[in-house]
């Protein structure tokens, strides 16, 4: 019996450890391609979040992008509900269901991967906090709702752990 226990508790805290993998939405459509979606004019709605949900700013952010082949330019341009506004230009190269980028505040290299409806996007972000700046990582999922529309869920997290999250949602002009 106690054997039986232990064997059960065991696999309880194994599986409950399992992390989502872009495979797990292999069958799921709309198929998700960076280079078609991201193609042409896109707006987005979102907000961050802190630790405890409470939501510490909103943003619109408008996206030209621009696909020459695998080689895709996202320009991004956030207005934040502060006032403030941000540019980040994204430099991506598709390998397959693969995908590389490069900006100007991002550290070394992003990561990405998709499947079916889904793409998992993995970087170190260089974030200004008052005369600081932190490196936060970056765990990015984007889902396909529809042909123009896309959720983005990102958790920004320092040492292993959740400092906030940011919510957007997508719509292709």
């Amino acid at each position: 019996m106690l054997r039986w226990l232990l064997t059960v508790a065991a696999t309880l805290l194994m599986t409950g450890c399992a992390s989502v993998i872009p495979q797990d939405y292999a069958k799921e459509t709309p198929k998700l391609d960076l280079a078609t979606y991201f193609n042409g004019k896109v707006d987005g709605w979102g907000m961050v979040q802190d630790r405890s949900g409470k939501v510490l700013r909103r943003m619109y952010v408008e996206l030209d992008c621009k696909w020459n082949g695998n080689e895709g330019v996202l320009d991004e341009s956030f207005q934040w509900s502060d006032g403030k506004t941000e540019k980040r230009v994204w430099k991506i190269r598709k390998d397959g269901d693969r995908y590389i980028g490069t900006a100007g505040d991002v550290v070394g290299t992003a990561t990405g991967e998709a499947a079916g409806n889904a793409l998992r996007w993995s970087y170190v972000l260089a974030l200004p906090v008052g005369d600081s700046t932190y490196n936060m990582d970056m765990d990015d999922w984007m889902w396909m709702v529809d042909e123009k529309t896309m959720a983005n869920r990102t958790t920004m997290s320092k040492f292993g752990f959740r400092a906030a999250e940011i919510s957007i949602f997508f719509r292709k002009r």
